[in-house]
């Protein structure tokens, strides 16, 4: 089965941001080089999301229905709806993101 993968309002605002720091604080062609990761995560996502780790903070919280993967030290974080994945939160994960993750989840 192969799933449509949808980033949300907040996660394409999140790689947009994510990337242009990069670019701006290092290079376009590192900003290229993780876009191109996250991309290929993506299409990971297309074919097994549910492969992926729930993420901590949520399921402490007892939020179960959201799982993530990584291109690292970046964390996606994903909800599978039938057969549509919605990537919710694109962070670099050695932020400390707990108040992040928490507000995004049970939002949405």
């Amino acid at each position: 089965m192969s799933y449509r993968v949808l980033l949300t309002d907040d996660a394409a605002r999140d790689l947009e941001q994510l990337c242009g720091y990069i670019a701006e604080h290092d290079s376009r062609a590192s900003a290229g080089h993780v876009l191109d990761g996250i991309e290929a995560a993506f299409k990971c996502l297309n074919s097994l999301p549910n492969h992926g780790n729930h993420p901590t903070g949520p399921l402490a919280l007892g939020i179960k229905e959201y799982l993530e993967t990584f291109f690292k030290p970046y964390r996606i974080i994903y909800r599978v709806m039938g057969d549509v994945v919605y990537v919710n939160v694109i962070a670099d994960g050695r932020r400390g993101m707990q108040t992040l993750l928490e507000g995004r989840m049970i939002q949405g």
